[in-house]
């Protein structure tokens, strides 16, 4: 199957900030969905369900959750009770899976919420089966095991004990077996083919139910990770950390932020906290509105001996210099081929910085710098489902 290159975001309502914002987080939901479908079409005969925890990994639930179901998506994944009865009330019908599984006291949460916990330890299945005894009713389990993670997810022994403990299994109706892959990312990586092996030995042992192993990078490893259900999260908004072939999904984020100041500087001025970054040269600094409040990572300072993160301004890609501070990020203009002026814009994430590129230049990953986008951007809600 020949994969289609991703289509860069269309031309930016963003090139125009609002005046009293200092600057423009651009969310394509038709993006979004199509990546959805994208993926669906891939995994197919597989269900392909959608992780929106962390509002939507920082994109905001009640816009995307509504566009991945009328793009025809029915299962979801969230990390914790409180965001499964957020998704519920965002849709009624879907199946909503708890990733972080059963708190201990916290089975009447899930059952307000109408969601699935993802038991992930013998001591979560004894409650949520006592639980369904004391209300007389087989309530809907995904089971969660480990495979070689080694994170949440029952060992091997007591996924063992458990396919002998008829007693609790009875109260349950197991609609999921799941578990997680540690090295997807990577289709060398040898851990793969060995999780796979032990996912479908431990889930042989439990009662017949779907099976879900692989999530974004997993789903890209081939027909035999894909079981009955892939749950992919950053590929739904655009997110390319798998490192073999590229996922059949587009660019569906923007953010460009406004130019408060261009200054002069000269051979050996410091520039930022500390003085970390000195001017080798004659320089232009210019001072751009996000800091590490607004998402821009600290760790894509840059100092006199050490490269940092960068922007694009005018289609020139230009160094960030200096530490990162809350607010403010410090750009050395001095080589763009266009002059910089007060109120013109740098892309920060956009067709020019991707998210991999971005997450690289801050030492992190593409995941961290999309879930830790501020609140302060003016947000624009692109595209439809339909």
């Amino acid at each position: 199957m020949t994969l289609p290159e991703p289509k860069p975001l269309p031309p930016a309502e963003t090139a125009t900030i609002p005046v009293s914002e200092t600057g423009v987080l651009r969310i394509d939901l038709a993006a979004i969905a199509s990546n959805w479908r994208a993926l669906r079409a891939r995994v197919a005969p597989a269900e392909c369900g959608a992780v929106v925890k962390a509002d939507a990994y920082g994109l905001g639930v009640a816009h995307v959750l509504p566009a991945l179901a009328r793009a025809g998506c029915r299962s979801f994944f969230v990390a914790t009770p409180r965001e499964a009865a957020e998704a519920r009330q965002l849709d009624a019908c879907a199946r909503i899976f708890v990733l972080d599984g059963l708190f201990e006291g916290g089975a009447a949460d899930i059952l307000a919420a109408g969601a699935i916990p993802c038991l992930a330890s013998l001591a979560e299945v004894e409650e949520w089966s006592a639980h369904a005894q004391r209300i007389g009713a087989r309530l809907a389990t995904a089971l969660h095991v480990d495979s070689g993670l080694h994170r949440l997810g029952m060992p091997a022994a007591d996924v063992q004990r458990l396919a002998t403990r008829p007693d609790l299994l009875s109260a349950l109706d197991v609609v999921l077996v799941m578990s997680h892959l540690a090295s997807a990312d990577d289709p060398n990586e040898p851990a793969n083919a060995i999780q796979h092996q032990a996912f479908d030995r431990l889930r042989r042992m439990l009662p017949s139910a779907q099976a879900s192993l692989a999530a974004s990078d997993g789903l890209m490893l081939g027909r035999s990770f894909h079981f009955d259900l892939v749950r992919p999260g950053y590929a739904l908004y655009g997110g390319q950390a798998f490192r073999g072939s590229r996922a059949p999904v587009a660019p569906a984020v923007s953010l460009h932020v406004r130019v408060l100041q261009v200054r002069d500087v000269g051979p050996g001025s410091a520039v930022g906290y500390s003085g970390t970054w000195r001017a080798a040269r004659p320089s232009r600094i210019a001072t751009i509105a996000a800091g590490y409040a607004d998402g821009v990572a600290r760790t894509a300072s840059a100092d006199s001996g050490r490269a940092g993160g960068s922007v694009v301004i005018h289609g020139a890609r230009l160094p960030i210099v200096g530490r990162v501070s809350m607010d403010l990020v410090t750009v050395d203009v001095t080589d763009c081929p266009v002059a910089v002026r007060r109120g013109d814009v740098a892309e920060v994430i956009g067709p020019s910085l991707p998210l991999e590129t971005v997450g690289s230049e801050a030492r992190s990953i593409g995941y961290e710098i999309l879930t830790r986008l501020g609140r302060r951007f003016e947000r624009v809600y692109a595209g439809s489902s339909a």
